[in-house]
């Protein structure tokens, strides 16, 4: 029974799984994606002198001026190379690492930060839709609707985005309500895997210039391309199905009221793993008992408010927001041929958000953002495994809470037209609780992390910055048995040293950066040990150590001609494990290799657009090739540690755009790669599984899709 136990916090709480900067740039005639530049369209969130305009300080900026490491992604862009959902803006942008297993989790880290293997664990990387913050790892598997930008900020964001952003944050901004009726649809297909894809919006006023309404909804579906042999059928569909209301009142002069809804459904394979010989042995075919399927619905409710108090000069934001998640999840626990467990899993995560900021202006050379923030998300799981052999049915049921209060600051002064010093903090005081740890309070911290940052603008083009900055991520529990009851959060120092610059009549823009992080505590791989509580092993979170780690990003764009376009990036990074003290403390043993799970020590993404004056329309030809470098899966072999192969994909599209109509030709994965996304060896199976249940096994990416695509606006 124990063992049965075990198995089930292995799989789903650690996994046994172990688990550009992109901008549309509008070319003459239509948008297309395109990595460093200043060139977004006024529907990408640019200036009317074709700046890009991020938020990633908590006001509007201009990209090329913002003093932190950010890639920003239009949503033309993302929809041009066939983004469906968050995890696949990691394709184009560097350093960021995105993984997944299943539609209820995913891996994620950024330069090698904030990786975690279970969805129990809190996110080192931060997501915000519309600067609400959600929770859990499965949110980014969640779809992209209606989208005007997503921006990933790389390094400590806590200072401003909050609790949970050491490795950074990735900031979702959706399009607003218009003044004036405008609508879109899109549309794709491709055959291979019965891929396709319909989205549209529509925005326009109910009462002009005071009330404003935005409508947007989704839905994709694909077969995937992993087969089950035992039984037939798909192991890695997918379906996302979405919906989002957006209304906007404007009371008064120097007031704004935004109140969204939303709704949204993914559903797909859960855990579709291949039994296979080695990491290179590509299969597309895995032997299990059942399809396993996982899905999440989430409902969401936000509203707010911005007010200009002029006589303090002062801008005033509240927000408040609900959020609910549940999930239904049955699956094959041993992902095996030999039918031994099967579960069938339930759970509901609420979370309410509360924030005030307000953003002042003292006088021409000091400003200031001050606010305050809190969370409460409460989270309940039901396990029901059932032990085939034995007819067995097994439940179990969990309830965990946490709390998170904060307060921060920012001075910004520009003692000169050259200088800009910004020192800030946040302070958070967290506390979780959980039923199965049986104490009154599972976990509390108090946290400071502070940042300062000096930015020179040499001229309006070019730009230098350095900063440091401390970023935490809470810690938790461990189930009842575990040696190791909590786990402490983890904490980093990152130094960063940067330019942002342009030349050539803006033509070329550049980003570049290197860093520097000392990571403490890490909360990495999960581990699976012996139980204080009976014979049986049993999967536990824990600090493993000491990473360090440094390297280098640069994006950039060059406009060779005006209808020729040349973009890219490059991520460089050497993440090493210094210090295993905390994983050998509660398991008596080492991990095989000092590098950090499925993290790379390069990506990059490379590629061109030309257009061509056909009639009174555009062609537009875009090709790009993304790579991924060699990594670690998830192994316990000390003779024989797991490697992960390099790969390459490439993508490639031709579209003609006449007014606000599009129609496109497009292929993902042009040359058939073979890869793998996530991967364990048999050692770590075998540490709780029954002889000969073990395997090495793996998910697949996906395979080539030639499709196409349409889309019309008005």
């Amino acid at each position: 029974m124990r063992r049965r136990h075990c198995l089930r916090h292995i799989m789903s709480g650690i996994a046994i799984i172990g688990f550009h900067q992109t901008a549309a740039a509008q070319s003459a005639g239509g948008a297309a994606p395109a990595t460093q530049g200043n060139g977004a369209t006024q529907a990408d969130g640019s200036s009317s002198s074709g700046d890009i305009i991020v938020t990633a300080r908590r006001k509007e900026e201009r990209l090329s001026d913002v003093p932190i490491s950010v890639t920003a992604v239009s949503g033309d862009a993302l929809r041009d190379q066939q983004a469906n959902n968050v995890r696949d803006v990691a394709r184009i942008t560097p350093s960021l690492n995105i993984d997944s297993d299943s539609p209820t989790r995913a891996f994620i880290s950024i330069r090698g930060i904030g990786t975690t293997l279970s969805d129990s664990v809190q996110p080192g990387v931060g997501i915000f839709v519309d600067g609400i913050y959600e929770p859990a790892t499965s949110f980014f598997n969640s779809p992209l609707v209606d989208v005007e930008r997503v921006e990933v900020l790389r390094g400590p964001q806590g200072t401003l985005f909050g609790n949970n952003t050491l490795g950074g944050a990735i900031n979702i901004v959706t399009r607003q309500p218009t003044n004036d009726l405008t609508g879109r649809i899109d549309g794709s297909y491709a055959p291979q895997d019965d891929f396709r894809s319909l989205s549209g919006s529509i925005s326009g006023p109910i009462v002009s210039d005071v009330v404003q309404f935005r409508i947007g909804g989704a839905y994709h579906h694909q077969d995937g391309f992993i087969k089950n042999s035992l039984i037939g059928g798909n192991l890695n569909p997918a379906t996302q199905e979405s919906l989002k209301g957006t209304l906007r009142i404007l009371p008064a002069t120097g007031a704004t009221i935004t109140i969204n809804a939303n709704y949204d459904k993914v559903r797909g394979g859960f855990f579709p793993y291949n039994q296979v010989a080695g990491p290179e042995d590509y299969q597309y075919a895995g032997a299990q008992n059942v399809n396993s399927i996982g899905e999440d619905r989430y409902y969401g409710l936000n509203a707010k408010g911005e007010f200009d108090l002029t006589p303090l000069k002062t801008k005033m934001t509240l927000i408040a927001s609900y959020n609910l998640r549940k999930r239904e999840v049955n699956w094959d626990v041993d992902l095996g041929p030999t039918d031994f467990l099967r579960s069938h899993d339930f759970g509901r995560l609420r979370t309410i958000n509360f924030e005030g900021r307000f953003e002042t202006q003292w006088s021409d050379t000091i400003s200031s953002l001050v606010g305050l923030f809190y969370s409460q998300y409460r989270d309940r799981s039901e396990t029901n495994t059932f032990v085939v052999p034995a007819n067995l049915l097994s439940p179990a049921v969990a309830h965990t809470s946490n709390r998170n209060e904060a307060v921060f600051a920012t001075v910004f002064w520009k003692p000169s037209r050259l200088l800009e010093l910004a020192l800030g903090a946040r302070y958070d005081d967290q506390s979780l609780k959980s039923s199965q740890a049986f104490t009154s309070a599972a976990y509390k911290a108090k946290e400071l992390q502070p940042r300062a940052t000096a930015t020179l603008h040499w001229t309006s083009d070019f730009m230098s910055y350095a900063s440091v900055a401390r970023g935490v991520r809470g810690g938790g529990q461990n189930p009842p048995g575990s040696p190791n009851l909590i786990y402490r959060n983890d904490s980093v120092w990152t130094y960063e040293v940067g330019t942002k610059f342009s030349a050539l009549d803006r033509r070329l823009t550049v980003a570049a950066d290197v860093f520097y992080n000392d990571y403490s505590n890490y909360i990495g791989v999960n581990a699976i040990v012996p139980s204080t509580a009976s014979a049986a092993a049993i999967a536990v979170n824990l600090n493993t150590g000491t990473v360090r780690s440094y390297g280098a990003e640069v994006e950039a764009t060059f406009r060779v001609t005006p209808n020729f376009r040349l973009y890219g990036n490059l991520g460089l990074l050497h993440a090493r494990t210094t210090d295993m003290s905390g994983f050998i403390a509660v398991t008596g043993f080492r991990l095989p290799t000092d590098k950090i799970l499925y993290t790379a020590d390069w990506t990059f993404n490379a590629g061109a657009t030309q257009d061509v004056h056909v009639g009174r329309g555009v062609v537009s030809f875009d090709a790009n090739v993304s790579g991924k470098g060699r990594r670690p899966g998830f192994s316990y072999s000390q003779v024989a540690p797991t490697f992960l192969a390099p790969y390459y994909i490439t993508n490639a599209s031709i579209a003609y755009k006449i007014n606000r109509l599009e129609l496109a030709v497009f292929s993902t994965n042009l040359f058939n790669e073979k890869y793998y996304v996530t991967y364990f060896d048999k050692s770590i199976l075998g540490a709780a599984l029954p002889p000969g249940l073990a395997y090495n096994t793996g998910v697949t990416g996906d395979r080539r899709r030639i499709g196409v695509r349409a889309s019309i606006g008005f």
